[in-house]
């Protein structure tokens, strides 16, 4: 087999093949095999028919078909290897030439990975956000506790925010009934922003047993973007008690024995939250500066496949009915252009992104372990709910395992940029961020010491 490779752009090549017949007789041999049990020729058992007896029967073109339509990817493949293309989606095949019996000749135009020439990797200084903790937000964080053990009691009064609420719902659109939108005896807490717009206001200040209406928009369902007359019934309100924060409380709810030791963790909690904070703002802002200094060539087949995701993704809450979709954006001030150029936007930063981390990671020679991709395949199957396991059989079905190792791969191409920055908090105090991101080392010994906060840190804001 020969092949050349044609550049036709910085983003797209055409991979020219020449495969003489004499290499395809595997092909041959498989396709007859194949023929052979699908045809049935008396005389002949399912499968044993010779191959000449075959071409008698049916002729040689469908035997031909069968092997040019075998063999171009597994040569398109070996193509690709023997000149080192950095392929990216798929291909496009023509068949040039074709002999019987002599050359199999045929083109494949692939997008590829272009060529980036990498600034300075050791020159960034990013400014980022002093870390700020109050008293009031450490109140808040243990108001959030106590509210976990907080017991609900039946008042005699009007609702107000705050309340929970067992209400029943009912939606008319033009007077016809909206069937989805009805239900009853659903709980509810006043003011959590959980329920359609204008509930809360109905509700607060009415008694159990009242019943209000109000108008609002649909944001989903057949009606979505449509006004929708809707009828709520208050059944009763109850308020939350909150158990007293004093010592009690801290044994209760920790393994404190009083509460100053309990607000002394949530503020160190706090803090360490605040300082990953300041991990992620100094990724993000060292990822822009990396974008501005580079100049990344975008494929197009690419983008527009990504383009394309981004979309099915937004439209497939709304059963994939555009109508519906752009009546949703509608009512949230927005048209369906607007949003096309959003989303073109959006995906052009992220290609550019996983090209550019991608090329990083190679001159940094950046490797994945199997422990590091295992804490991401968990932290995925957390998100959308599901067990590990579950996760890793779907991503294997869809695909997708190559592309979580790719993720991870760029995350700690880019966490190892910012290692390298010069970070800075608004107050001009220099920023350690080791504790996030580790220290600089090589990345087979890095992988043992991450932890939690660096994985998330580490992650890329597509991500």
């Amino acid at each position: 087999m020969k092949s050349t490779v044609e550049q036709l752009s910085p983003t797209r090549v055409k991979i020219n093949v020449e495969v003489p017949f004499a290499e395809l007789k595997p092909n041959f041999d498989r396709a007859y095999r194949k023929i052979a049990q699908q045809v049935r020729i008396p005389g002949f058992r399912p499968g044993k028919a010779p191959a000449r007896v075959l071409e008698s029967r049916i002729g040689r073109g469908p035997v031909l078909d069968e092997v040019v339509n075998e063999a171009i990817p597994a040569k398109y493949m070996e193509a690709v290897r023997e000149n080192e293309v950095r392929t990216l989606g798929n291909p496009e095949f023509d068949v040039t030439k074709l002999e019987d019996r002599d050359v199999l000749e045929f083109t494949a135009e692939v997008d590829v990975r272009p060529e980036i020439e990498l600034p300075d990797l050791e020159g960034f200084t990013v400014t980022v956000d002093d870390v700020e903790l109050t008293d009031a937000e450490v109140d808040e964080q243990l108001d959030e506790l106590r509210a976990r053990f907080g017991t609900l009691t039946g008042v005699e009064r009007p609702a107000e925010t705050g309340d929970f609420v067992s209400i029943d719902l009912a939606a008319t659109v033009d007077g016809e009934a909206v069937e989805e939108a009805a239900t009853s005896g659903l709980s509810y807490e006043i003011g959590s922003g959980q329920l359609v717009d204008g509930i809360d206001e109905a509700i607060v200040g009415a008694n159990a047993g009242e019943t209000k209406t109000f108008t609002t928009q649909l944001v989903a369902g057949d009606h979505a973007g449509k006004d929708a007359e809707v009828t709520v019934t208050v059944q009763s309100v109850k308020q939350r008690e909150l158990p007293e924060a004093d010592d009690e409380f801290a044994q209760m709810a920790s393994e404190f024995d009083t509460i100053d030791e309990l607000k002394s963790d949530l503020r160190e909690r706090l803090g360490r939250v605040k300082k990953m904070q300041q991990g992620v703002q100094a990724r993000d802002k060292v990822l822009e500066e990396l974008l501005e200094r580079t100049e990344v060539p975008i494929p197009e087949k690419v983008l527009d496949a990504e383009i394309e995701n981004r979309k099915h993704d937004a439209i497939h809450p709304f059963d994939h009915d555009e109508a519906q979709f752009a009546q949703a954006l509608e009512a949230e001030g927005r048209t369906l252009e607007e949003f096309d150029a959003e989303t073109r936007t959006e995906s052009e930063k992220a290609v550019r992104t996983q090209l550019l981390l991608d090329t990083i990671a190679d001159k940094e020679q950046v490797s994945v372990n199997d422990g590091e991709l295992t804490e991401r395949i968990i932290y995925q199957a957390q998100r959308f709910g599901i067990s590990p396991d579950e996760y890793v059989q779907r991503a294997q079905q869809s695909g997708q395992l190559t592309a979580i190792y790719a993720d991870v791969r760029r995350g700690k191409a880019l966490a190892s940029v910012v290692r390298k920055a010069a970070v800075t908090d608004g107050s001009g105090a220099e920023v350690d961020l080791s504790e996030l991101f580790g220290a600089e080392e090589p990345a087979a010994d890095a992988a043992s010491e991450e932890t939690p906060a660096t994985e998330e840190a580490a992650k890329t804001p597509a991500e």
